[in-house]
């Protein structure tokens, strides 16, 4: 038996009335999805433990089948794991986002936060800007390192952990009372602005219409994480497929192979065919037991706010990638057990998480049910079907209770 996990990053939704009161999900046209749902269990699940935040690392820690209350000590150091930034004991990581500032004649508080990614700028481009930055700051204690696109990392020699806000929760708001306390963070941030708001690439990028990557915003702090192997815990050799440095962090953390899929970006141009092609081959040719295939863009559209856009998200994920995987995996005769679902909400109305269950999809290839269901949140809440626990998803997933 193979186990496919397909996750929709932020996914679920609310009724929207721009789409005749449907959410995303249920107007955006799945015809692979609700093939699956008439022939698999629905249901209901929370990913977010209660009194933590609704963040893509503990809802994704949920899923894996790791209690976020046991094993989350921060997002930043799960990303710092991905790329390559040796955490020693005393350190802090920090998320270092490059985002969109207005530029009005104003002091930096009374700017106005536009864009969290900076119009999903290229790993390319960002990684100019922020050694732009890097080379104009003396400070021994602190080391950045390049991420992917928008994301970045911060290691912070014994530093502090402050309180941090994500950007993405305060998007078109001032950021004044906002902003970290902490006067060191706080002036990188400020100096950040300085140097990039009249960097020439940004300024190129304001020319072609692109928002301009104008100012760092550390998040995410913790410290360096510690996850149980996925592969002694489960008992199944497992591969990730993602673009963002989060998911891979997460797979590396837990012993986990990460694939590499070219044009992979984390953005709604994703190579959604690669990622699907990299999941059969790892099962069906590599060896591996266990594939999990996240998809960021659902989230990213709905931190946008377009409607539009999300739901072509989510026909790019029913037609791109479990369109040619399951094709592959009846192909081959090898049976395989599939959950679809998200990693939690990002409501397009609030470009934001919130900590709402999520709708999953549970099908086996050997035991393919009857019950006529769609796929979408309103009639996976109508099921009755629910996993209360969502880190306990993964043992019922691999029928191991």
């Amino acid at each position: 038996m193979k186990y496919i996990v397909v996750l929709g990053d932020g996914m679920a939704d609310e009724p929207l009335e721009e789409l005749g009161g449907k959410t995303p999900l249920e107007y955006a046209a799945t015809p692979r999805m609700d093939w699956l749902a008439a022939r698999s269990e629905i249901g209901m699940t929370a990913t977010i433990p209660a009194g933590m935040a609704p963040g893509s690392d503990t809802a994704n820690l949920s899923v894996l089948g790791y209690d976020p209350k046991q094993y989350y000590t921060g997002r930043s150091p799960l990303e710092a794991l991905s790329i390559g930034a040796q955490m020693e004991d005393g350190d802090i990581a920090l998320r270092c986002n490059l985002v969109t500032l207005t530029e009005e004649d104003a002091p930096y508080e009374e700017q106005t936060i536009l864009d969290h990614s900076s119009g999903e700028i290229s790993t390319e481009d960002a990684g100019i800007l922020l050694n732009a930055v890097v080379e104009q700051l003396d400070i021994p204690d602190c080391r950045f390192f390049v991420g992917t696109s928008y994301r970045h990392c911060m290691l912070w020699r014994n530093g502090r952990q402050p309180e941090l806000t994500p950007p993405h929760d305060i998007l078109e708001k001032k950021i004044g009372q906002w902003l970290t306390t902490d006067p060191l963070l706080l002036s990188i941030q400020k100096r950040s602005y300085e140097i990039l708001k009249d960097h020439p690439l940004n300024l190129e990028r304001k020319r072609q219409g692109k928002h301009p990557a104008n100012s760092f915003w550390f998040w995410g702090a913790g410290t360096r994480p510690a996850l149980s192997d996925f592969r002694q815990k489960f008992g199944k050799k497992g591969m990730m497929i993602s673009a963002v440095d989060l998911l891979k962090g997460i797979a590396i953390g837990a012993g986990m192979s990460c694939a590499q899929v070219p044009g992979a970006n984390g953005g709604l141009d994703t190579n959604y065919e690669g990622k699907a092609q990299a999941a059969a081959d790892a099962l069906l040719k590599e060896g591996y037991e266990f594939a999990y295939i996240h998809v960021e863009a659902p989230d990213e559209m709905g931190h946008q706010g377009s409607a539009a856009r999300k739901v072509k998200a989510i026909e790019n994920i029913d037609r791109q990638v479990l369109e040619p995987l399951l094709r592959r995996m009846d192909a081959s005769g090898v049976p395989y057990r599939l959950l679809l679902l998200p990693d939690h909400p990002t409501p397009v109305r609030l470009r934001t998480h919130v900590a709402e269950p999520v709708p999953y999809l549970l099908y086996d290839s050997t035991a393919p049910q009857d019950n006529g269901w769609r796929y979408g949140e309103r009639e996976a809440k109508a099921s009755g079907n629910c996993v209360e626990k969502g880190w306990e998803m993964m043992r019922y997933f691999l029928q191991e209770n």
